[in-house]
């Protein structure tokens, strides 16, 4: 049984696996706060609720951007018994990252590149929808060229709500019927979730045209189901890509 997990600044992912297969998944906040006791009782019962718990976990993989939860994770793992822990670095993975400073780029998204790869092989952009959104681009040869960062579609919804006197919190539950708001609530939606369509079609067309063939476009994330909706370019929509990767990537350390 492997416990995989994506450490985000907003979310932490978990995905449990049997081999290859994904059981089922779970969220938690990401909270700088907790301790590793905390963070092993929110687990644990988490995974009653789906019939496990801390002892069946036989492998913790773990991708993180947020280096001080990366830290109670491990922590949590040497408590209570979790032995065999790794944690994926860019630079582990093991495909090649052709950036200037290779240090620099999110494990998550070399994640994203390796399980896109595995799954697809052949030039992609994969557009994920986290906490920022990210452009990969991976080549026909699998390596990782790099991309593009925006902001997230909820952190620029969020700072129109902090940052005006009069704009209410928006959800996005549903997409706008109509272009042209009629209402403060429906110029919002349109605002921020047709422009992040025009914002990825727009920035997908541009990448592309670096490629020497046009790639194929996913995407993956919190919305990336409902901004595929809305979006012209993307094809198809991986909601597990990371996780998957960790597992992809734990499975070639071991051949």
């Amino acid at each position: 049984m492997i416990l995989a997990v994506d450490i985000g600044n907003t979310n932490t992912t978990c995905g449990f696996f049997a081999e290859d297969e994904l059981l089922f998944r779970f969220r938690l906040f990401s909270s700088l706060n907790q301790t590793a006791d905390e963070l092993a009782l929110r687990l644990n019962g988490l995974l009653e609720l789906r019939g496990k718990s801390l002892a069946d976990i036989k492998h913790l993989l773990i991708g993180s951007v947020v280096p001080p939860l990366t830290k109670t994770w491990l922590e949590m793992a040497s408590i209570y018994g979790i032995e065999d822990v790794k944690v994926a670095t860019p630079e582990k993975i093991g495909i090649p990252v052709k950036l200037r400073y290779p240090c620099e780029v999110g494990v998550d998204r070399v994640l994203n590149a390796l399980a896109g790869w595995h799954k697809y092989r052949q030039s992609l952009i994969i557009v994920d929808y986290g906490t920022a959104t990210t452009f990969d681009c991976i080549s026909e040869k699998g390596e990782y060229l790099g991309g593009a960062i925006a902001p997230g579609v909820m952190a620029a919804a969020e700072t129109l709500f902090k940052k005006t006197s009069k704009l209410p919190r928006l959800e996005f539950s549903k997409v706008p019927e109509e272009i042209i708001g009629k209402d403060t609530i429906s110029a919002m939606r349109t605002g921020v979730l047709w422009g992040f369509a025009a914002l990825t079609d727009g920035l997908i067309t541009r990448l592309a045209g670096e490629f020497e063939k046009k790639p194929y476009v996913i995407a993956t994330g919190g919305l990336a189901k409902l901004m595929a909706r809305l979006s012209l370019q993307i094809k198809e929509v991986e909601p597990d890509l990371t996780l998957e990767g960790l597992v992809i990537w734990f499975k070639k350390k071991n051949e």
